[in-house]
């Protein structure tokens, strides 16, 4: 599947060796805007850069300040690849996941989800491993934080973020199970939402969504938003959240079945939130923009389905797409907020 048109201009054909310096594809991105506030985002002359391609399911992108330079999973492969302006792209850690003898019981062997914590080290949604793990990037060595609920394994963790208390909050749908719901190795009954305190002990704070995916904060922190990849339930979830990280009241927050269809492939999945509380989600056709009260302003259609969204660069003012087969950036007017160390 092409996710943009043919462009001029070349791009990094190998995913080994590094590319420093080659020229990107360019394209106008297909701005469509339900509410004037929706430029105030994204310029309407915005243009995304393919960076590189040939991934089979680009996912988790997290921008690492010190070195400047991008992380992402490709799932299936069981790879997180490395991508900056200087050295182009290389594979960063391989096997992400699943490191065991060959097996049948998964569908995605690999790690999903990455967040980047204010002490550098990046928390991974490892799938594969049907763990939640922390990834030192300077060793690359793996700690598994959590593999189990109530004494069962979780499904396949699949998007993780972290409050500047410590608290980390992730998803647990059965994406990487072959035969999701039906696996004959998935323990628990639900697909759940859970909070992982510092001291280890897990809490389900959503045992009621299908298909939970995509999971970011507010800027204040007190919002936890999560997504659900339903076609028939293309929502996302707003929790209130109390000092302690517990659920006090749920709301959905968006809905965007309306636009689930051929037309417009892909369903809520990442997001990446704004300073100001914008809300950049990916969804039916592309990304979607949301202000923080929920009103949809517009979508950046991608002729694709975009996984997972983050900011980078230094001025945050960068959205990077894992996007299928592709990663692509696009330059907005808003920037995301800057992690804040502990």
């Amino acid at each position: 599947m092409r996710f943009f048109s043919p462009l001029s201009g070349l791009i990094c054909a190998t995913l080994i060796g590094g590319c420093a310096s080659t020229p990107v594809a360019q394209s106008r991105a297909a701005l469509s805007a339900e509410d004037p506030r929706f430029h105030d985002v994204v310029a309407p002359d915005a243009r995304i850069e393919r960076l590189a391609e040939g991934f089979t399911w680009a996912e988790g992108p997290a921008w690492i300040d010190d070195g400047s330079y991008l992380l992402f999973t490709d799932v299936p492969e069981n790879r997180i690849h490395r991508w900056s302006d200087t050295d182009g792209i290389s594979v960063f850690l391989e096997p992400s996941g699943y490191d065991g003898p060959p097996t049948e019981v998964l569908r995605e062997a690999g790690a999903n989800g990455l967040f980047v914590e204010p002490s550098g080290s990046v928390l991974m949604a490892d799938s594969g491993s049907r763990t939640l793990a922390r990834l030192d990037p300077r060793t690359k060595r793996k700690t598994v934080l959590a593999r189990a609920f109530d004494g069962r394994r979780f499904n396949s963790p699949n998007d993780v973020v972290a409050r500047s208390d410590g608290a980390i909050f992730f998803t647990d749908p059965p994406y990487g199970l072959e035969g999701l719901d039906e696996s004959p190795v998935k323990e628990l009954p639900f697909n759940g939402v859970y909070r992982l305190d510092p001291d280890g002990s897990v809490h389900l704070l959503d045992d009621g969504l299908t298909r939970p995916n995509g999971i970011a904060l507010s800027p204040d922190e007190r919002t936890l938003y999560v997504a659900n990849s339903d076609p028939a339930r293309a929502i996302w979830m707003a929790y209130a959240l109390d000092a302690a990280g517990a659920v006090t009241s749920r709301r959905v927050f968006a809905d965007a079945t309306d636009l689930v269809g051929d037309d417009a492939p892909g369903l809520p999945d990442g997001m990446a939130i704004a300073a100001d509380g914008t809300v950049l989600a990916t969804g039916p056709g592309g990304v979607l923009v949301f202000a923080a009260d929920g009103t949809r302003l517009g979508r950046i259609a991608t002729g694709g389905p975009v996984a997972n969204v983050t900011f980078g660069d230094a001025d945050r003012h960068t959205l990077y797409l894992a996007s299928d087969s592709i990663l692509a950036r696009v330059p907005l007017k808003i920037a995301g907020a800057a992690a804040v160390p502990r």
